[in-house]
């Protein structure tokens, strides 16, 4: 006789579909956020900063889960993670010296 546990074809294990309806929520909320200080927020530094920021909250949330890094080994996680950092601190770096982030327009 089979294994009356193992999944239905197309369907998904109940612990894989709680992780991904959490993330769908903290997506969500993060993405609500962004709305609210879109909408609110005055001060355009302060909105570009925390939309960079909650970019990089959702990107974490988006690889981890649906891309399964979390559960990669730490080196595969560092292996992508520290080109990530150093690209973000290249462009960064670029805006300062362009003055971009420097001139509010």
């Amino acid at each position: 006789m089979g294994n009356t546990h193992a999944a239905q074809p197309g369907e998904l294990p109940k612990a894989n579909t709680k992780a991904i309806w959490r993330t769908f929520w903290i997506l969500l909320g993060v993405t609500a956020l962004e709305f609210l200080i879109a909408f609110t927020s005055h001060n355009k530094m302060f909105r570009i900063s925390t939309f960079l920021i909650l970019t990089l909250v959702k990107a974490f949330f988006i690889v981890a889960e649906f891309m399964h890094l979390k559960h990669e080994v730490k080196a595969l996680i560092l292996s992508v993670l520290i080109p990530v950092l150093f690209i973000v601190w290249l462009v960064i770096a670029l805006m300062v010296e362009g003055d971009s982030i420097l001139v509010v327009r």
